[in-house]
């Protein structure tokens, strides 16, 4: 198995314990657990819980198509697929910086999440998903020219 394969493999089985936690346990903590923010756990009606509930079994199925496709060219796809598929996930995981990580870091700060710097733990380990697929990717070329 190679580096680019094993990337793909530890991204799979995390994500799908986090996938669990999302329709299993959502108020968790832990993981993708939504329970970090305290409008979760405390809506201010039926409508607002139904809402988060929504959004929270839509990211679960969102990160699903993102499992089954992974699988899919974990499985069957040539050393060329596995490649841009790595590069793929490095750009849609590095959109986290543009939009999600401002809006978090602002409930943070404005003490609407528990544990208080919760923002910086989960940029730390989106950060990470991105190190691991930028030192499979460095890796796998440097393989690839070593090689030749």
């Amino acid at each position: 198995m190679n580096l680019l394969s094993i990337a793909i493999l530890i991204f799979i089985v995390m994500e799908s314990a986090n996938v669990a936690i999302l329709y299993f346990w959502p108020g968790s903590r832990l993981g993708n657990g939504v329970g970090v923010f305290n409008a979760f756990s405390n809506p201010e009606n039926e409508q607002q819980r139904l809402f988060a509930s929504y959004l929270v079994n839509w990211v679960a199925g969102v990160k699903l198509i993102f499992i089954f496709l992974l699988t899919v060219i974990l499985v069957i796809g040539t050393e060329q697929v596995k490649l841009w598929a790595v590069v793929a996930m490095l750009l849609s995981i590095a959109t986290y910086f543009w939009r999600l990580h401002p809006t978090i870091k602002k409930l943070d700060a404005m003490g609407c999440i528990t544990p208080k710097g919760y923002s910086k733990t989960l940029g730390w380990m989106i950060a990470g998903f991105l190190i691991m697929f930028t030192l499979a990717l460095v890796g796998h070329m440097l393989m690839v020219v070593i090689e030749i």
